[in-house]
């Protein structure tokens, strides 16, 4: 470390720097990020009580109320992090971390206030706000003091809370009553406005402390059922055995959440059910300050279970000693008389309270077989803890101590008493998805869920449970408990605040060095390799194994099977989670740039742009994001995954955008989004594909580059095809050719004739479709083919023959068309993309239909539909799935086209792809009628003529018409007159634009209906 006067190096153990003589300032903990419950709390118009007193008058007024305070703050384990003269903030669950820290913070307020009332000065009212939630946390310390304090948003809603709370009133938030409840009552207020908070705030109000024991809430709250605990139900049972000849005591020893309680009380239930007694108690958090609080809960147990027993001998106490009996008297807090009680000394007294205690329960178990359960044995006052280990040692057959307590609790007399200490484990994955099929349902569905769930717990049933209530609580899991439903993807699991600090106080027991590793093994992710920390941590050889062998002790990073013997994971998502949130953003960018000049240095991820990508983000190295971002979208574009490389894409602009303005990031920007069009098309984000168009060609309108601006057009003019009306889409695409064709850049020419192409076909114009195809077609045939950045001249190849060949069969021109198909063929089986052979399914559907054979046009479109939904696809999906649905209608499979064709329509709504919405819903129509409704088929076909009439869609028009033709009953006159101007219609529309087979098919329904008097078969 580094004097902060001078810089020169000094010993981090040394109080003075050698060369300046300046204190050594030292920060520790260091800065984190922490989840506590913060309490504040003031005196109601402390200005009004002093404002005419003297200084130590006021001083004299308040300081008793502060003194309160802090006391009641201290009783419960809180921090004083900063007093504020009339008042203090306090923190609960740091620096250490607790999982109790809101019901800590709640009994600590309810004592402040009481002790406040208890002073006798009507004139100091108090008023205490709670709330639970993440803070960022450090300790500054000077020469004379040390001050921990907290910062960040969670403490201003606590300050609200406490100006809002009425006088002697503590108002508490949701997430500190949800963590508090059942160990605290509360009543809910309802949303209250509170300053600076633009929208209610809910509300609860203290009405008091809970006698529900730990046990009782967590059993209240629990949804699943038993399972399992096969070997530790047999060490039990064992023990059980030998307490017949002699008393056994059994240690069950687990971190929090793994199940210790529920298998105590599980076996005991057993126990009473075979004639067993049973005397309970457990150690309280709050009462840790209070001698013999366990052994006062203990001694009420055995009391109440010897009143009711109606065969026992009453009093239990009766055949105590004097003294002994004064003993029990002063543990249960009854009054004495004796004199003799009063004159023993202290070390007197607590011998006698210990061989009181030990006689009673010999008692008791002499008389009837007796298990002693005493839970949580880590939150044990120190005067209970002797007596304890005097009632675990006793020699009384047929007496059973069983106890529970987390590892970093033990106490130290557990090996003295030879008591047989029962690790608790995860449950195996078995037990685990028994578990899960119990809550959420035996379901086929929930399976990958459930997997995940398993993955991301380790199994500790806590854990389980409080993730599954969180899913559901949220609305992602719907339903009753049991039969659970997921209603949307799950991208995080998450971490419950239930078990933050469960998680927290796990990591607290490390070293800070060792915590240090484990930070950085966060950051690289779930798996990690000794290597790697090696290079990052910078330790000594010795120091990291040591740390390495620490945390693979504590379970929280531990090595795995591999075939690199130096593999590291993390014993469960959650501590990873836990961990990465506890560092503050410095921290971890220090972290993550470290780790990324690593794997630049060394080469190791050359291949894995997506992981140099992940660590440059939070690096917030912003160009190198841009770079790794532009390579993890290339990559992903490559193989076919394009979801996925549209986010890198995005990740790459947004990276670039933070870096500083120069007209060289501006041309970066816009080829950026040139190249990453092609992921957003096939992904079929077709707005956002038009916005990349929009937002490029303003940025080179600003840097007054042509070329650039000319490419931007055409990628607007070819979303335009897809995302808006037919008419502008060949205003614009017309333009971007001539400018096109202005500027030379062969390739980009290419890709605006073929958008133009495209925006000729959508609006009916299909002759000179064919002609601007046709140019597209022949240069990228050749030997000089050239295409823009972000495809190649094969993909474009392909898209003009699929369009061209779409073109032609419309045209009725089949020959040419199935030409065209081969080679669109050809070139899919040569490149093998997904995308590549889901067009060419595509465009041979297409011709199939039109040689009037739906099964083999359903037999290509069903591989292409299976295709596109696997590889994500979704500018094909909707496409394949309307022309399957009309291959399934020509076949006569009307309930299937129907299904088929209604999912195509919604598809196509939520990709934005105008034409296949209306194409869809045309022969969604058609396979209606079929089915019988005719007046919700004439609905959609009305409504969809319509709409293709307004927008410019011609050829659907016509399609629409002829399709009016057909489900409008010959009935009557004007039902006959309707009929064949639908017919005259669409004839007029298709020989203008030379669709030739919708052409002939109206005329012969025409002439038919002529012929028999407007009738149509």
């Amino acid at each position: 470390m580094h004097c902060v006067a001078c810089q020169s190096t000094i010993d981090p153990s040394d109080s003075w720097c050698s060369k300046c003589g300046v204190a050594v300032r030292r920060s520790e903990p260091d800065s984190e990020r922490r989840f506590v419950t913060i309490l504040r709390a003031d005196v109601i118009d402390s200005t009004g009580l002093v404002a005419e007193l003297d200084p130590e008058e006021a001083v004299s007024r308040l300081e008793p109320a502060l003194a309160a305070m802090r006391g009641a703050v201290r009783q419960f384990g809180g921090i004083v992090s900063k007093e504020l003269g009339d008042g203090l903030a306090a923190v609960f669950g740091a620096p250490i971390a607790d999982d109790n820290h809101a019901p800590l913070a709640c009994h600590a307020a309810i004592e402040l206030v009481r002790r406040v009332a208890g002073l006798g000065d009507p004139g100091l009212q108090v008023r205490v706000g709670l709330h639970s939630g993440h803070v960022v946390a450090y300790m500054v310390a000077s020469e004379f003091s040390k001050v921990y304090e907290i910062g960040g948003a969670a403490q201003h809603l606590a300050a609200r809370l406490e100006s809002a709370a009425e006088a002697n009133q503590i108002y508490v938030s949701q997430a500190c009553q949800e963590l508090a409840e059942g160990h605290v009552r509360f009543e809910f207020l309802g949303g209250k406005l509170l300053r600076g908070f633009n929208q209610s705030v809910p509300v609860y109000r203290i009405v008091g402390a809970s006698d529900l024991s730990s046990w009782r809430v967590r059993r209240a709250r629990s949804v699943s059922r038993f399972v399992d605990r096969t070997t530790e139900r047999a060490l039990l049972a064992r023990a059980v055995e030998n307490a017949r000849s002699n008393r056994q005591t059994v240690l069950l020893l687990g971190d929090a959440g793994i199940g210790k309680s529920r298998l105590a009380h599980e076996f005991v239930q057993e126990l009473r059910g075979q004639g067993w007694r049973m005397i309970d108690a457990e150690c309280s958090p709050n009462l840790q300050g209070a001698s013999f609080s366990t052994l006062k809960r203990v001694l009420l147990s055995v009391l109440e279970t010897a009143a009711r027993d109606p065969d026992g001998p009453g009093d239990i106490r009766e055949d105590l000693g004097e003294i002994q009996r004064c003993a029990l008297d002063a543990v249960l807090d009854l009054p004495i008389s004796n004199p003799q009680w009063n004159q023993l000394e202290p070390h007197a007294r607590g011998r006698a309270i210990s061989d009181a205690s030990c006689a009673i329960v010999d008692g008791i178990a002499r008389r009837q077989r007796t298990v002693l359960l005493l839970e949580d044995l880590h939150w044990i006052d120190r005067a209970s803890d002797t007596v304890m280990a005097a009632i675990a040692s006793l020699q009384a057959p047929d007496l059973l101590v069983l106890l529970t307590s987390r590892p970093n609790g033990m106490p130290v007399w557990i090996a003295r008493c030879r008591a047989e200490v029962v690790a608790m484990r995860p449950l195996d994955d078995d037990s685990g998805l028994a578990m899960l099929a119990d809550m959420l349902g035996p379901s086929a569905a929930n399976d990958d869920l459930k997997n995940r769930i398993i993955s991301h717990t380790a199994n500790v049933p806590l854990f389980i449970e409080e993730v599954c209530r969180g899913l559901r609580d949220s609305g992602t899991l719907r339903g009753q408990w049991g039969d659970l439903a997921l209603v949307r993807p799950i991208e995080e699991l998450g971490i419950p605040s239930s078990i933050q600090g469960v998680i927290a106080a796990r990591l607290d027991r490390v070293s800070r060095q060792e915590r240090s590793v484990l930070q950085i093994a966060a950051a690289l992710g779930p798996r990690s390799s000794v290597a790697m920390l090696r290079k990052l941590a910078e330790l000594p050889e010795d120091a990291l194994q040591d740390g390495l062998a620490a945390l693979d002790r504590a379970e929280l990073l531990v090595r795995i099977d591999s075939e690199l013997d130096d593999a590291l994971e993390f014993r469960h998502e959650m501590v990873r989670q836990v961990t990465y949130d506890s560092m503050v953003d410095k921290v971890r960018e220090d972290i993550h740039a470290r780790v990324l000049a690593t794997f630049e240095s060394d080469g190791t991820s050359t291949d894995e742009p997506d992981t140099l990508c992940y660590h440059a983000v939070r690096a917030k190295d912003w160009y190198k994001a841009f770079v790794h971002g532009k390579s993890a979208g290339r990559k992903c574009l490559s193989r076919s995954a394009f979801s996925d490389a549209a986010n890198y894409f995005e990740i790459a602009m947004g990276a670039l955008d933070k870096t500083a303005m120069t007209p060289l990031r501006e041309t970066d920007a816009i080829d950026l989004r040139m190249e990453a069009r092609a992921a957003f098309i096939a992904s079929g984000q077709v707005a956002e594909w038009l916005d990349l168009g929009k937002e490029a060609e303003r940025r080179a309108g600003a840097i007054d580059d042509i070329g650039r601006r000319v490419a931007a057009m055409t990628v607007r003019a070819g979303a335009q095809n897809f995302y808006g009306a037919p008419v502008e889409a060949v205003v614009v695409s017309e333009e971007v050719v001539r400018l096109a064709e202005e500027w030379g850049n062969q390739g980009w020419l290419n890709l605006a004739r073929y958008g133009l192409g495209q925006a000729y076909f959508l609006a009916g114009r299909y002759r000179e479709a064919v002609q601007t195809l046709a140019l597209a077609h022949a240069q990228l045939a050749g030997p000089d083919a050239s295409a823009p950045i972000g495809t190649t001249p094969r993909y474009l190849l392909l898209l003009c023959c699929m369009m061209k060949g779409f073109t032609h069969t419309v045209m009725g021109e089949l020959d040419t068309a199935a030409q065209l198909q081969q080679q669109a063929s050809a070139i899919a089986a040569e490149t093998d993309r997904p995308y590549d052979r889901a067009g060419a399914a595509y465009s041979g559907g297409w011709l199939m239909l039109g040689r009037g054979d739906p099964a083999a046009a359903a037999a290509i479109l069903e591989d292409g539909f299976v295709l596109a939904q696997k590889h994500g696809i979704r500018l094909f999906v909707p496409v394949l799935a309307c022309h399957l649905g009309i291959a399934y209608l020509e076949q006569g499979l009307f309930d299937r086209a129907r299904g088929m064709l209604a999912e195509a329509r919604e598809e196509a709504k939520a990709v934005g792809y105008t034409s296949a919405v209306l194409r869809s819903s045309i022969y969604l129509a058609l396979a209606t009628w079929r089915l019988g409704d005719v007046n919700a088929a004439q609905n959609m076909l009305r409504e969809a003529r319509n709409t293709a009439r307004q927008q410019g869609f011609s050829g659907l028009e016509a399609e629409a018409l002829l399709g009016e033709a057909i489900v409008t009953p010959a009935s009557d006159a004007a039902n006959k007159a309707a009929i064949i101007v639908a017919l005259r219609a669409a004839i007029a529309i298709a020989s203008e634009s030379g669709a030739l087979p919708l052409q002939h098919k109206a005329e012969a329904l025409l002439n038919e209906a002529l012929a028999r008097g407007g009738e149509l078969t």
